[in-house]
């Protein structure tokens, strides 16, 4: 095994800048909290917008979850749970699904909450707005409001996980009166996020924090306990350190800190660590290969990549123990996941030899071949999780030139096929057919559109055995689809699956109840309290 050491910038850069956060981070942590029942949470890096009818990566889903809501939540199997919907019925063919919603609900303005509301938002907006909403919603033939708060969604066909598709971040709720009629896009509205959520915005100072305020008129009945939530914007590693173990920082999630750091800190006597609340997530840390160009074109080049590196050394030098080897495109973590699946051990003569029987054979210099690697551009975490693949590939003969890009290039160039190999992580959402299916279907190869499928994998044979676990309703019938599936994908391997990560929170155990649902921190926080 290669041994990996994280660059000395790296290590050092967690130790930079104390002295200056020490005095500047207490002063603008809690002079914003206004009392002490507040929660101060790290964001990283700002969000965009704060209305997530425009976008819902990560940074907006933890402050819009707290703001916006969803019909469902979900348990940590991914059984549904009340939000806006009190209760449900889904009919024994699976094509009518009628939602009774909760009577006392209003949007932030005052304005009652209502069916209009929901079915404005499935049958219009989120069809305009929504990626994945337009594909879920594409299935129905109707979507009605039988009263002021019954609301029934009736299907053209089965679509197995539809009861999945309707947490905070695939299908938010969005005030009609506010938008019917206007262009979505450029609604003055979106300046000022108007939810039915627990909290709503009371202030943002860009670039320096985001402060909710507690909503008097919720639903929920004594809800919410905290009065403000404050996300401090903290781009600095350093600076998102200093602000845990000093305890001007109650929670921090997934990347916020870096991961050679996550159980140092954690074992603060004031802090606490759970990887719990990911599961809807379930990243699987993964290389995206352009099957497109020479030489990933080729499948035994695929393999051999596969082969040359070591799922657990990056499990424990990358991720430094928070995750697992990964398998294949399923996360263990999300439902219909097939164990049984063509295995990548570490393995340099299987990989050389699938190398030399393409004809690739080394040069004076011991290289076979060079290759580009796009670099993610979230963090250390990835900047050395390259590093780690240049290095382990050059075993084999394959130069690797990284290629360093920002969010915006990594994006663009990603969206339009503009790269040979990089590293990716997206969510799953709890069912193969909600977060696997987009990366590997024909019909999805579109140019422009990042997270659809940008390798250019095309199998007829995936195309149909992902529509009939789309089309079933039996779990059995799904599982047998989704299994074939990815035995296929394993052997094809248009990406190597690498790690399955398990995001850290760290938090102030003060606060009870912050991880109750698989969205985790995502959720609403309508629960969250502060112990005396």
């Amino acid at each position: 095994m290669t041994q990996f050491q994280p660059t000395r910038r790296a290590l050092l850069k967690a130790g930079t800048a104390v002295g200056v956060m020490a005095s500047f981070l207490p002063q603008m942590a809690w002079g914003q909290a206004g009392g002490r029942n507040a929660m101060n949470i790290i964001c990283n890096p700002e969000p965009a917008t704060l209305f997530i009818g425009l976008e819902q990566n990560a940074q907006v889903q933890l402050v819009c979850g707290k703001m916006y809501e969803g019909l469902l939540t979900y348990d940590f199997d991914f059984k549904p749970k009340p939000g806006l919907a009190k209760s449900w019925e889904i009919s024994d063919d699976g094509l009518v699904y009628t939602f009774h919603l909760v009577e006392n609900a209003k949007w932030h303005d005052g304005k009652p909450f209502t069916a209009e509301d929901v079915v404005f938002t499935c049958k219009d907006f989120l069809t305009e707005m929504h990626a994945r909403a337009r594909v879920n919603f594409g299935y129905c033939k109707s979507i009605e409001a039988l009263d002021a708060h019954t609301v029934r969604f009736t299907l053209r066909e089965p679509f197995g996980p539809f009861i999945m598709a309707f947490e905070f971040s695939s299908a938010p709720m969005i005030p009609a009166h506010l938008y019917k009629g206007t262009n979505f896009r450029t609604n003055p509205a979106n300046n000022t996020p108007i939810g039915t959520g627990p909290f709503k915005l009371a202030e943002w100072r860009r670039g320096s924090f985001i402060r909710l305020e507690k909503n008097p008129d919720y639903h929920g009945q004594g809800e919410p306990h905290l009065d403000e939530l404050i996300f401090h914007i903290l781009p600095d590693g350093a600076s998102r350190a200093v602000a845990l173990e000093q305890g001007t920082a109650d929670l921090s999630s997934s990347f916020d800190i870096e991961m050679f750091d996550v159980k140092r800190i954690a074992s603060l006597p004031h802090l606490a660590l759970e990887t719990k609340g990911y599961e809807l997530m379930a990243p699987v840390a993964r290389i995206e290969f352009n099957t497109r160009v020479a030489p990933f074109n080729d499948v035994r080049f695929r393999q051999a990549i596969c082969y040359a590196l070591d799922k657990q050394l990056f499990t424990d030098m990358i991720f430094f123990g928070l995750g697992k080897p990964a398998t294949g495109p399923v996360s263990y973590r999300t439902r219909f996941y097939e164990p049984d699946v063509k295995a990548y051990d570490y393995n340099l003569d299987k990989a050389k030899a699938l190398l030399d029987e393409m004809g690739l054979k080394p040069g004076a210099d011991g290289v076979r071949r060079t290759v580009k690697f796009m670099r993610l551009p979230w963090g250390e975490t990835w900047a050395r999780f390259a590093e780690l693949v240049q290095q382990q590939l050059a075993l084999i003969g394959i130069r690797v030139e990284i290629e360093p890009s920002d969010p915006a290039s990594w994006t663009q160039r990603y969206g339009n096929w503009d790269f040979e190999m990089t590293s990716n992580y997206p969510y799953q959402y709890g069912d193969p057919a909600l977060g696997v299916a987009r990366f590997f279907l024909s019909s999805n190869i579109k140019q422009g559109l990042a997270y659809s499928n940008c390798t250019g994998y095309s199998n007829p044979e995936v195309d149909e055995a992902f529509a009939a676990g789309a089309r079933s309703v039996a779990d059995k019938d799904r599982q047998a689809a989704y299994s074939k599936v990815q035995k296929i994908l394993v052997e094809e391997v248009p990406m190597a699956w690498l790690v399955e990560v398990d995001f850290p929170t760290i938090y102030n155990p003060k606060f009870k109840n912050i991880t109750s649902t698989a969205i985790g921190v995502n959720e609403t926080f309508r629960s969250v309290r502060k112990a005396a």
